[in-house]
């Protein structure tokens, strides 16, 4: 088993910055994809940003690229969200999630997640 805990969600304005973090505890040996996901209220799950266990292989959906930075540190089994430039639209609960190999956008192929934190951009 593998449990996830996402921090350093909140409130912040138009323009600004948050760094999220995804602390991964239990069974984390093997080449692990993290993942991050967002839910806004009344829309699906998406996935936003992930990275191979490598960092060989790295994915962005296009309304973040140039703005959110996916990172992971496997020492300490956390994976890491940058964002910058936020806006109002990127208000959502943001997940973090855990596969196996290989990058997949289907939450389905997700086998691990968190609770989520909450982010907010007020405009």
């Amino acid at each position: 088993q593998v449990q996830l805990v996402e921090s350093g969600g909140g409130l912040v304005q138009a323009g600004g910055s948050l760094r999220l973090s995804c602390a991964a505890s239990g069974r984390t040996f093997g080449a692990y994809v993290m993942g991050w996901f967002r839910q806004a209220p009344g829309k699906e799950r998406e996935l936003i940003a992930a990275i191979t266990w490598s960092e060989s292989s790295i994915y962005y959906t296009d309304s973040v690229k140039g703005r959110f930075t996916i990172s992971r540190d496997n020492t300490k089994n956390t994976a890491y969200l940058q964002m910058n430039s936020l806006k109002p639209e990127d208000t959502a609960v943001y997940y973090c999630a855990a596969r196996v190999l290989t990058i997949r956008i289907d939450p389905a192929a997700y086998s691990f997640w968190g609770q989520g934190t909450q982010v907010t951009v007020s405009s």
